[in-house]
């Protein structure tokens, strides 16, 4: 273990590139290939967080991370890392003459020594090069999973599992299956020819299922049947249909069919029955996002949605190429545009959600799933309803 605290820097302003993220969680919580950019800078550093330095979503609270607190000089011996910024590779020997890490010129961390003080990002000092991928906004998640969740796979490989149980169909190799505690039934297939298959303590996996590596299958979450490839689903998930180089968060439930591409879901997203993004244009063109009237260009060909935390789509909900929802709205009423605001009711109207709603809904929600609205996570809901409603 580090003697060094290790700080992660949130964006200073974060914009619309970070939609629907943006004042709602922090981007070091947000997963890049299996693990939260936290995670991936913890284990970099092999040093717990002591904070999440972030004015956009000070007091988040979900109970597991470090306190989230308003950017504020920090003492060394101490890293402050950006968390746009998600290291790869093994963990270096730092340069003990280093100053900064930095990525293709970029830097993505300082490196603080004891009675010295670090106030803000600077390009001060030696740096040092590092290995990672440079975060432009909520829709490189996606290209984070391409880029990573292959070598995550295949480090999970050597935790040998449980076996196969019987009944179970394998398309390459057998040992590229890791089951940790899980639970599968027979006649679920899996093909390992493009990656390793992690599914994750106490998760199952239903009768009539398709698994393609690389994926993920995290604590506790429930495959119910469909075809599920190249995706990282976070813990208390239920997962029905067509999944494809997806990203959800925990706690979503798709429990019916329709297409999920290329899209990223935030905690506690409910999609209805039949939901269905599109995740490439007509013209095979790349996608433009258009959050809150901006327009970005991302340079992807493969997108799909952009759902931010507690938002639901109501049963047959079509979701244009790039479409963005914000967190907390409830989609139904009509064809749903490329950008849904947060706490939006409904999307014809221009109706929003009242706070007393909002939290009354989570608190039916969450407990659904075993975990209990407490008046820490409840505080934090409110704040982010506060930020994002201008109230």
């Amino acid at each position: 273990m580090s003697d060094r605290q290790l700080y992660l820097l949130e964006p200073i302003a974060p914009g619309a590139e970070w939609a629907p993220f943006a004042g709602v969680r922090p981007v070091a919580e947000l997963r890049a290939g299996i693990w939260r950019i936290r995670d991936r800078w913890e284990g970099f550093f092999d040093a717990e967080t002591a904070a999440i330095l972030g004015d956009h979503c000070a007091g988040f609270f979900e109970g597991a991370e470090p306190p989230v607190q308003p950017m504020a000089p920090v003492e060394g011996p101490c890293i402050v890392a950006v968390s746009w910024f998600a290291p790869s590779g093994d963990p270096l020997d730092l340069d003990p003459d280093a100053r900064r890490l930095a990525h293709e010129g970029e830097t993505v961390a300082w490196i603080v020594p004891a009675g010295e003080r670090w106030d803000a990002p600077n390009d001060d000092g030696d740096a040092q090069d590092i290995d990672g991928l440079v975060l432009h906004g909520t829709y490189d998640i996606l290209t984070a999973l391409e880029h990573l969740l292959p070598a995550d796979c295949a480090d999970l490989l050597a935790n040998r599992g449980d076996d196969l149980p019987g009944g179970s169909i394998v398309i390459g190799e057998p040992s590229d299956v890791v089951i940790l505690g899980g639970f599968v039934e027979p006649g679920v297939i899996f093909d390992t020819r493009g990656g390793g298959i992690i599914i994750d303590e106490a998760a199952q996996v239903r009768s009539g299922s398709r698994l393609e590596g690389p994926l993920y299958v995290g604590p506790q979450t429930v495959i119910l049947g469909g075809a599920v490839r190249g995706s990282v689903l976070g813990p208390q998930c239920r997962v029905h249909g067509e999944i494809s180089a997806c990203v959800f968060h925990g706690y979503v439930n798709k429990a019916h069919d329709g297409f999920v591409g290329h899209s990223v879901l935030g905690a506690w997203v409910n999609l209805g029955a039949g939901t269905t993004t599109s995740n490439l244009k007509n013209t095979y063109g790349e996608i433009r996002l258009e959050p809150n009237g901006e327009r970005l260009e991302t340079g992807r060909q493969f997108l799909g949605s952009l759902i931010g935390d507690h938002a639901k789509t109501a049963i047959g909900t079509m979701l244009g190429t790039g479409t963005i929802i914000g967190a907390g709205a409830n989609v139904f009423g009509g064809p749903v545009p490329k950008w849904t605001p947060p706490f939006a009711w409904g999307v014809t109207g221009g109706e929003r959600m009242t706070e007393a709603g909002f939290l009354a809904i989570a608190g039916r929600v969450l407990p659904r799933r075993q975990v209990e609205l407490t008046p820490e996570r409840s505080a934090s809901l409110t704040a982010t309803y506060r930020r994002l409603s201008g109230s």
